[in-house]
């Protein structure tokens, strides 16, 4: 048994882009990482917040996905010696997917998070400055211990000793504070949509119920580190 606060985040869009990817054609991933969700937690705060040890939950869906074309403006730099922003800019048209209608949950013990959450500092986003999120509702809940979870879905997983199904990506699990941002934790998921089918595996999960929908909610247990 793990007692919790559940909290429902709801957006009308989402983006998520892929790391790996600068230019051209701009993909969506179907779940955010967890440094997103993190950084969401942050701006709730209003600080840059350690969780290096603690343990977060969370699970995403969304209803449709959608093709965008957006004008992005590529700015030059002065010179090479001097790599700062000009005035002189070329405009180019790119595809860019994002989601709609988005609820994320997130699952924490922490009451401190919950409260961020409840009352946030600056503007909640999933995604870009345009992904204006709101805190639907928040609840305590106990969630029963699943072992060999088959309703992980709407979720990221470890890849490395769970081996499940799904786009394999690395993702960062949060980013430093510093004035050049590096990132922390780097490594493989499977990246699992809602949409996904019930899959057989190893790993011990928490059994909810979310919109009449049985789902195992995996844990991540936050250790920068190992990096």
């Amino acid at each position: 048994m793990k007692n919790v606060f559940k909290i429902e985040i709801s957006t009308w869009t989402s983006s998520f882009r892929y790391p790996n990817i600068i230019s051209g054609f701009q993909p969506t991933l179907e779940v955010p990482p967890i440094s997103t969700v993190l950084g969401l937690i942050n701006a709730a705060a209003g600080k840059y917040l350690d969780f290096n040890q603690q343990e977060i939950g969370y699970y995403f869906e969304f209803g449709a996905k959608a093709i965008d074309i957006e004008t992005l403006y590529q700015v030059d730099k002065i010179s090479a010696d001097k790599p700062y922003p000009s005035l002189k800019a070329t405009s180019n048209v790119i595809k860019r997917e994002f989601l709609m209608e988005c609820k994320l949950i997130i699952y924490t013990e922490n009451e401190v998070l919950s409260n961020y959450l409840q009352n946030p500092v600056y503007p909640l986003l999933l995604g870009r400055s345009s992904d204006l999120a709101q805190v639907r509702f928040l609840e305590k809940k106990s969630l029963v211990k699943v072992e060999n979870a088959t309703k992980i879905k709407g979720q990221i997983i470890p890849f490395s000793n769970n081996y499940l199904p799904g786009l394999i990506q690395p993702l960062p699990q949060y980013f430093t504070n510093t004035e050049v941002r590096r990132n922390i934790g780097t490594q493989a998921y499977s990246v699992i949509s809602h949409t996904s089918i019930d899959c057989q595996s190893s790993i011990s999960a928490y059994k909810d119920f979310i919109h009449g929908k049985e789902i195992d909610i995996y844990f991540h247990k936050l250790n920068f580190n190992e990096n």
